[in-house]
């Protein structure tokens, strides 16, 4: 199953500065951030009720604080949101679609950033925001345009990696016990 959204493609500033945000075929869109003035254990609380949890194990990001989190979507997809702090007691919300950890795809499969997911949840517990540019380091006032975005699904079925530990598992004590009873 695919994932589809929307991703702002052309944005304009306070000063009436037009911007078109780039779109690398490696690295995708161009990452913009959710930025915040409330606390992060204020936000984690927020989060948390929507239906996230906190992730185990991730790559953490420089300034990145506390664990990130994620939302199990539609199978096979994620969000998974990281807080960074920002200077004025701001925090910077990254969020980004990616296959599930659960699954071994997740380790080299596609993923986009978003925000819009993003500003739902914040706009429902009524929480001011603003849509950071950072290679600009301007907030965004407007968005003009938006992009499509679609993440396709792996082209191999997405295999969970838990279960599959268990069968090598049971497969190598086995093989164990018929090595050691041969001795």
């Amino acid at each position: 199953m695919e994932y589809v959204t929307t991703y702002p493609k052309t944005i304009s500033f306070l000063d009436g500065l037009k911007h078109k945000i780039d779109v690398d075929n490696k690295k995708g869109v161009e990452q913009l951030h959710v930025v915040v003035k409330k606390s992060f254990d204020e936000l984690i609380k927020i989060f948390i009720k929507e239906g996230f949890t906190k992730v185990k194990f991730e790559h953490k990001q420089p300034e990145q604080i506390g664990s990130g989190l994620n939302l199990k979507l539609k199978k096979p997809w994620e969000m998974h949101i990281r807080m960074v702090t920002l200077d004025k007691g701001r925090i910077g919300i990254h969020a980004e679609v990616e296959v599930s950890r659960d699954y071994l795809q997740h380790l080299f499969s596609q993923r986009t950033p978003v925000v819009y997911e993003v500003e739902e949840i914040l706009k429902k517990y009524q929480v001011d925001y603003n849509i950071w540019h950072d290679k600009i380091k301007k907030n965004i006032t407007t968005v003009v345009d938006n992009y499509k975005v679609k993440l396709a699904t792996p082209g191999i079925p997405v295999f969970a990696w838990k279960p599959m530990l268990f069968v090598i598992g049971t497969v190598m004590v086995l093989y164990g016990w018929k090595f050691f009873n041969t001795i």
